[in-house]
């Protein structure tokens, strides 16, 4: 018996699975300059990661922190050099011109974290829009 109200579903085609690919690689490279950052406690490098909107919230010692982009910049440089520093992306999801990213952080300083990252993608440049993140046991 057959469902007239039944959708078939398109099959992806190695274009579509290439382009596909693609999109996590951009992000990953996306990611990047906030990675290298964490090694050279450069908030500069960070900063150019972000949409001039950017949002980071999240808590270490008990303190929450809402930061935009420049004043986290600035919470990086102050940090200082995490040599090391080791990292490890977890996952990332795209849908269209969004993506969300999540990644591991342990040694960062004195610190492991988890950082969620809201990704958009403008004018054919991912960029990260914001990010939460966990400090585990400093929180």
């Amino acid at each position: 018996m057959s469902n007239s109200n039944t959708t078939a579903l398109s099959v992806e085609n190695t274009a579509d699975e290439a382009q596909s690919f693609g999109e996590y690689k951009a992000i990953e490279k996306a990611l990047k300059p906030y990675i290298d950052a964490a090694k050279k406690g450069d908030g500069a490098l960070a900063r150019t990661g972000f949409f001039d909107h950017a949002h980071i919230v999240g808590s270490i010692g008990g303190t929450v922190y809402n930061m935009d982009a420049d004043t986290f910049a600035g919470a990086v440089s102050e940090g200082g050099p995490a040599p090391d520093v080791q990292h490890h992306i977890a996952w990332i999801n795209v849908s269209g011109p969004a993506a969300a990213a999540r990644v591991e952080f342990i040694h960062w300083g004195e610190n492991r974290f988890t950082d969620f990252f809201v990704l958009y993608k403008k004018d054919g440049e991912w960029k990260i829009s914001g990010k939460v993140y966990d400090s585990h046991s400093k929180n």
